[in-house]
């Protein structure tokens, strides 16, 4: 490592990355000490490979030329290694550098893979690591000069996204790029990911081969049971049981180790104590087992010890090149027809369906399998993650994204790993798929303390709700409401509307579900003509037909039926229900057969059809056909919930993804500029800029601020507002004091000298009796706004998700009104035309009582602004701007106040 005074923490710069074809590689900054890997690496090149790099083929390396290529300042110069195997097999297969050319915004780049390792994604890899350093660097574009020869270094840089420009002289292309982030850049990007992950975990959910090492003959014990299920389950590949006390488990032949086992292993389900653990995964890495289930426990979740040893099992895998499932988990199940395997301690096999389910609870997996076998729903893949080592949600999402045999995602989630990986993942799967999830642990929502009225709005509850609805994801509360909208979404289309119809047989089910869909924002309108007209004949009573259509316990399955076939083919209907109260007169097979004739004409018309038998739950294979079943729920209040949320996700896969603008009169050199020279300058931390440091920011990035002008002294305060124009708001000026008018620091319409003086003192005062007179640094002036409506703007750095962008009703009781929105940041234009238009507030800017409309387009464009802010300024922590005065239209809006913390 470097002994210069500023070298960075290296460990910050650490990448785990998966290759194309689902090997993993450790990527990490170059180090002096790696000499001797360097030349050993040097040393396996072929001559075209050190042709192509150096552009000659050097006799030989020494080791002082190994230490200037090892030797970089991590900011002018930086390099990356690829490195695989651990101790003394440990090797570097790839590096990649840069070096910053005197014009400062450039870096020249290059790239060097051993022959071994070209053609697999490697080197897509290193450009991308190299890349997101650089812009951190704010460094912008790259140039490299490749041999006309070296066609695939030029393919790479070509196929990566980047507007390659290049140019050929004497032999030699001078290859420039532009490296900043492009929608097309974010695909390729996002493309590799998913086939690299899916490529990496197809030894685990498809292995061709287990190994179950910890497999026990005695009933009971985990390793019985894991070899006694996925026995059971009629797995299609090879079972290797190992085990050093015994030649049999199960009637199979056991081996002493799995370096023992004579054929290939491709999946290791370990189930041994935890001190083991790593001995075996290092046997397991030695074998080339490509993919591990460790359902061992005693790792992070036990204490210290267990937190180390799970950071050895994670380098070990990684040596290797493996992906781990666990520690502490319970295992995957895959009910493919060519796969059939339980690979978990759990004896309930699940029926093959399109439900996919993650679970990070072991215990909660079981009982959910339990639940998911008696509602007779149907699960493609189920797995338990455990404590997220390496394997996590992320890479499933992007498993069963493609997966042809899943449907419909389910996620029971305690914690997110890296929750701006997950939004970003799931929102892109979730524009196919529906992902529900149940997100436990949220009883400590309030405990974050915080400093700003953004901060306090900001829980961290809220965030999660927050990062669910900007991934796209349907949260419920519940475990039974994960699998009632499960058993929604697997089975029936999804609906176009809001508008419902409701058929029962009994008058008071059907009032119930009325009031639950009118609760839960569901349209229970009169039926068109045309179906009314063709309704009455088929009821034979004389009964008036409305909605909800109560047909009365006397009604026959075949007046069902007729009804339904009329409601599926009715352009005004969206939805329907039909709840069945067994009375005497019908049976419930009657019933049943009505509703599996209508299933699917419901389906020819892509209308969803739910159904409530009072008592009743799931999917009975009697209503309906496979696949197209027809989801029953025992009260009609559970139906409308589920189809209240499959609703939402209906009108939120089609709204607009929006843009993210681009303002070009933003000064960000200007603006960072002055943020590094507070920084630089103040030696407390956290930093809450000054009134006039404030402004100074907001004028920037083009945000109106009302005139605020410091004054330390009443002379000055009394001069201020005279050249401002009475009446004027006087307010305290303080570095540590974030609620003014907490402690009595705001006074508004002061009107002459005399009552700026008398303001003056009378906040000093009421300082002087808090024990807070040191606390005040003078007052700040500004000219009264007496129209518009008041609003608050804010930001506030959660810390598992990042800025979090606030709108909704401001002034001094924005806490106790809570009429807010929050989005995680960056916003789009749709999202900020979003955000103001769903607090309860948003009907005021239409005009209210005769008050004229407001600029709602110059509100957009502050959020907008506001967002380009925190993404110039990362060091924002909190921010409010409060209260935000919105004029009429084409009148614009002025920040009032405004606090903003750096840290």
């Amino acid at each position: 490592m470097s002994d210069s005074p500023t070298t960075p923490n290296l460990s910050q710069f650490r990448r785990e990355e998966l290759l194309r074809d689902g090997y993993r590689v450790l990527l990490r900054p170059i180090e002096k000490s790696d000499v001797p890997l360097w030349l050993d690496f040097f040393n396996r090149l072929s001559d075209e490979t050190k042709y192509f790099r150096f552009h000659n083929v050097p006799k030989e390396m020494t080791e002082e030329d190994a230490l200037r290529y090892c030797t970089v300042d991590y900011d002018n110069s930086f390099a990356y290694a690829a490195e695989i195997g651990k101790g003394k097999d440990r090797k570097i297969i790839a590096v990649s550098r840069y070096y910053r050319l005197p014009n400062r915004r450039s870096a020249e780049v290059a790239i060097a893979i051993e022959d071994a390792y070209q053609n697999i994604g490697l080197g897509t890899r290193l450009i991308q690591a190299l890349a997101d350093i650089a812009r951190e660097k704010d460094i912008s574009v790259f140039e490299s000069n490749v041999l006309v020869d070296n066609q695939q270094m030029m393919e790479t840089f070509r196929d990566y996204g980047f507007h390659v420009s290049s140019e050929l002289q004497h032999g030699v292309y001078t290859v420039t790029f532009p490296i900043k982030h492009t929608q097309v850049v974010d695909r390729k990007e996002a493309y590799r990911d998913r086939i690299a992950t899916v490529a990496s975990l197809q030894p685990l959910v498809n292995p061709k081969s287990v190994a179950i090492i910890g497999a026990a003959r005695a009933p009971g014990t985990i390793g019985n049971l894991l070899m006694r299920c996925i026995l059971q389950s009629g797995y299609s590949g090879i079972v290797y049981p190992v085990n050093p006390n015994t030649d049999a488990v199960l009637s199979v032949k056991s081996y002493p180790s799995v370096m023992d086992i004579p054929g290939k292993v491709d999946l290791a389900i370990i189930a041994v104590p935890a001190a083991i653990v790593n001995k075996v995964a290092d046997e397991c890495g030695q074998k080339g087992v490509r993919g591990l289930i460790v359902i061992s426990d005693g790792f992070r979740e036990r204490n210290t010890e267990g937190a180390v040893r799970e950071d050895e099992l994670r380098i070990i895998t990684l040596s290797y090149g493996m992906r781990l499932v666990g520690p502490n988990c319970m295992g995957i199940i895959n009910t493919d027809a060519d796969v059939k395997m339980n690979a978990t301690f759990s004896q309930v096999y699940p029926n093959t369906g399109n439900v996919a389910f993650l679970s990070q609870s072991g215990a909660m997996g079981l009982t959910i399998l339990e639940h998911v076998k008696n509602l007779n729903v149907g699960i493609s893949t189920f797995v338990s993650v455990g404590n997220r080592a390496d394997v996590s949600s992320n890479d499933f999402l992007q498993y069963w994204e493609q997966d042809p045999a899943t449907k419909v995602i389910l996620l029971y989630l305690e914690s997110f790993g890296n929750p701006d990986e997950f939004a970003k993942i799931a929102r892109r799967v979730s524009a196919k798929k529906p992902i529900v999830a149940v997100k436990s642990g949220t009883t400590a929502a309030g405990a974050r303390a915080a400093s700003s009225h953004t901060g306090a709005l900001a829980t961290s509850d809220v965030a999660s709700d927050v990062l669910f609805k900007n991934a796209g994801i349907i949260r419920v509360n519940s475990v039974e409401e994960l699998l009632n909208l499960a058993t929604l979404l697997s089975t029936q289309p999804l609906p176009k509307g809001r508008r419902l119809v409701i058929v029962t047989n009994g008058g008071g089910p059907g009032i119930i579900a009325a009031d639950a869909a009118s609760r839960n924002g569901l349209e229970v309108q009169e039926l068109s003509a045309d179906s009314y007209e063709k309704i009455r004949p088929i009821m034979k009573r004389g009964i008036n037909v409305g909605n909800p259509i109560d047909t009365t316990a006397g009604a026959t399955a075949q007046e069902y039926e007729g009804i339904l076939r009329i409601l599926a083919a009715d352009e005004n209907v969206d939805a329907v229900l039909a709840i069945f109260a067994p009375p005497i007169v019908i049976e419930t097979k009657e019933m049943e057969d009505a509703l599996r004739k209508v299933a699917p004409v419901f389906w020819r018309y892509k209308k969803p059809l739910l159904g409530c038998f009072i008592g009743q739950k799931g999917l009975s294979a009697q209503l309906g056909s496979k696949g197209h079943y027809i989801p029953l729920y025992v009260f009609p209040e559970e139906a409308i919930q589920s189809l209240r949320r499959a609703t939402e996700y209906s009108e939120m896969r089609s709204k607009p993804i929006g843009n993210i603008p681009i303002f070009k009169d933003i000064q960000k050199a200007k603006a960072r500029e002055l943020i590094n020279t507070v920084i630089k300058n103040s030696s407390k931390r956290p930093i809450w800029l000054s009134p006039e440091e404030i402004e100074k920011l907001l004028s920037c990035y083009g945000i109106h601020q009302s005139g605020v002008v410091f004054a330390d002294t009443i002379d000055e305060a009394k001069t201020t507002a005279r050249k401002l124009g009475y009446p004027v708001a006087v307010k305290l000026a303080s570095a540590t004091i974030t609620h003014k008018t907490d402690v009595g620091g705001v006074v508004l319409n002061v009107d002459s000298d005399e009552e700026v003086e008398k303001a003056y003192n009378t906040i000093a005062e009421k300082l002087e009796k808090l024990g807070r007179r040191n606390e005040m640094s003078g007052v700040t002036i500004q000219r009264m706004m007496t129209d518009g409506i008041e609003t608050i703007v804010g930001v506030t750095q959660d810390p598992s998700f990042g800025p979090l962008m606030l709108f909704g009703s401001g002034g001094i009781y924005a806490e106790l009104i809570k009429d807010v929105t929050l989005k995680l940041h960056p916003i789009t234009d749709s999202d900020a035309l979003e955000m103001i238009n769903s607090v309860r507030m948003s009907k005021l800017f239409d005009g209210y009582r005769g008050s004229p409309p407001s600029d709602v387009k110059a509100l957009q464009e502050l959020l907008l602004r506001v967002s380009a802010m925190v993404e110039d300024i990362p060091e924002i922590a909190e921010l409010d701007l409060n209260p935000v005065n919105i004029r009429p239209v084409k009148q614009g809006y002025w920040v009032i106040d405004a606090r903003i913390m750096v840290k």
